[in-house]
């Protein structure tokens, strides 16, 4: 088999699959922020008619904070927003930088992917404890999902970014479809 067209063929199932990650961040990170400004300004406005705050607006806002905080991880690392330390890898050839940006990522993807097995083995001791949040008595397990699954998906970014590296000879990319070279706007979502 050509090895080109196996090059091409591994890159467009990342493509696909960047795009997929790409969706549900967005619609995660959108319906998130968007809860949580209506939630933020329900909270006003009740403090301002009522002079009440609502008893479950600080829960909620924390529980979407943590899905913005976990997923947003992901989306910067598909846009290839994320910090790097690039002092040394800077002073090496374009190869052995590709090469070693590949080492890195799948490095990061390995430790995310470990953070989420260690996140899930909590969540799953939460639900035999049986705990509940304050004020909306939710299953507390189910407040924190996000966790793993920002980890999960911010892993499955760093590790197609390394694919990308791995077999793209010639540039050095911190995202699926980001190089180092690309002028990188402020992310949208």
């Amino acid at each position: 088999m050509d090895p080109s067209f196996t090059r091409g063929l591994a890159l467009q199932v990342v493509r696909r699959i960047d795009r997929g990650l790409g969706v549900l961040e967005k619609q995660l990170l959108s319906w998130g922020i968007i809860v949580m400004a209506v939630n933020t300004l329900g909270n006003v406005a009740a403090r301002v008619l009522f002079s009440s705050s609502l008893f479950f607006s600080e829960e909620l806002n924390q529980f979407l904070i943590m899905l913005v905080t976990f997923v947003g991880t992901s989306a910067a690392a598909r846009q290839g927003r994320h910090i790097r330390m690039s002092a040394f890898t800077d002073l090496l050839p374009l190869e052995g930088r590709r090469r070693m940006l590949a080492v890195i990522q799948a490095v990061t993807a390995v430790v995310l992917a470990l953070l989420a097995w260690y996140a899930t083995h909590y969540i799953l001791r939460m639900h035999g404890l049986g705990r509940v949040t304050p004020a909306l008595q939710l299953p507390m397990w189910i407040t924190l999902l996000w966790i793993p699954l920002g980890l999960v998906i911010a892993s499955l970014q760093f590790a197609l970014t390394c694919v990308v590296n791995a077999i793209t000879p010639g540039s050095v990319h911190l995202a699926p479809h980001v190089t180092e070279h690309d002028e990188v706007d402020m992310p949208t979502i």
